[in-house]
């Protein structure tokens, strides 16, 4: 029988629509069920707080359960081994941070490339490290601590949260550039560090703005600068290391990644959410308490920063010799 080209032309076009059908409502469908954010650190720090904040805001826009999920352990190489080898769906996320630019020029034994598996969302925010010392150090400024160490070589221990983390580099920067030296003690976490730096067992630590601004603030330790580039608003009479040593800035971050491959409409969707979560002045509020910079933007804006970062760190790692046992 033959058909009216009438027919023919509604039969043919709709033979060509049919097999991109699954895909338009996979996309339209996405989120089906509930997501997760992986957080390859303990639950409580700054690192998780941001995800949850990120978790919630999607779980109210999109309609679905985002939960997250704590994978601690290997400087965050753990959950980052579980987000890489998941399925490449939009339903398992990574929250990103520092140490997982880091990481690659400190581990050679990896079952993943960071930046071959993890395809970036957003960066939700630039943080902030704060110089603090203890209150018996002589030193209010930054390059009266810079004087102090250079008078007492080798006299000054700085504590960390560990080899390789981002308190131990951003001082190994930081002693490359003011020509100090200030003898590492690493801790098995922030937290430790912070408790012997109350003590005077250590003299100073570039501490994350949630592990020190309650001390800061009750007058049981010092600040003398921020790693940022400018002032923060939660220390606006405290100025950056760079007001002192000219180019210098170590700043982390903190954003959204997912598995490779992760359908394109998935990720702009992410994208457009998490951006509108970082205008909202709610959120905003609280990742300035946490010590960072909202920022947002576009998933090849964040490919950028985690590029420079990944080059820059590997560069202080290798000029300063640090290792992980």
């Amino acid at each position: 029988m033959k058909l009216p080209r009438r027919t023919f032309v509604q039969l043919a076009a709709g033979a060509v629509a049919l097999p991109a059908m699954p895909h338009v409502v996979r996309a339209q469908a996405y989120p089906s069920r509930t997501a997760r954010i992986v957080v390859g650190f303990p639950a409580g720090g700054a690192t998780d707080i941001q995800a949850r904040l990120m978790a919630e805001w999607l779980t109210g826009r999109l309609g679905q359960q985002f939960i997250v999920e704590n994978k601690p352990g290997a400087s965050g190489n753990i959950g980052t081994e579980v987000v890489a080898k998941a399925p490449a769906d939009g339903y398992t996320l990574l929250q990103v941070v520092t140490p997982h630019v880091i990481n690659p020029a400190l581990f050679t034994n990896l079952s993943f490339d960071f930046v071959r598996d993890i395809a970036p969302v957003i960066c939700s925010a630039r943080l902030a490290y704060v110089v603090v010392v203890n209150p018996s150090v002589p030193a209010s400024t930054l390059p009266e601590l810079i004087a102090y160490a250079k008078a007492n070589p080798g006299k000054i221990n700085y504590g960390s949260a560990g080899a390789g983390t981002p308190q131990n580099i951003t001082v190994e920067l930081f002693k490359m550039m003011a020509g100090v030296n200030m003898v590492h003690v690493p801790y098995r976490g922030g937290a430790p560090a912070v408790v012997d730096l109350l003590a005077g067992q250590v003299q100073v630590i570039f501490a994350p703005v949630s592990e020190s601004i309650q001390h800061i603030k009750a007058g049981k330790l010092r600040a003398l600068a921020v790693t940022t580039a400018s002032r923060l608003d939660v220390f606006p009479d405290v100025p950056p290391v760079r007001d002192f040593l000219p180019g210098y800035e170590a700043s982390g971050f903190a954003g959204i990644g997912v598995p490779k491959g992760t359908p394109t409409a998935i990720i702009d969707l992410l994208n457009k959410e998490l951006n509108a979560a970082l205008a909202d002045a709610t959120v905003r509020k609280r990742i300035t308490e946490l010590g960072g910079t909202p920022l947002g933007g576009t998933p090849q804006e964040f490919a950028t920063i985690i590029a420079e970062a990944t080059e820059k760190w590997a560069r202080v790692i290798k000029s300063a010799g640090i290792k992980v046992e």
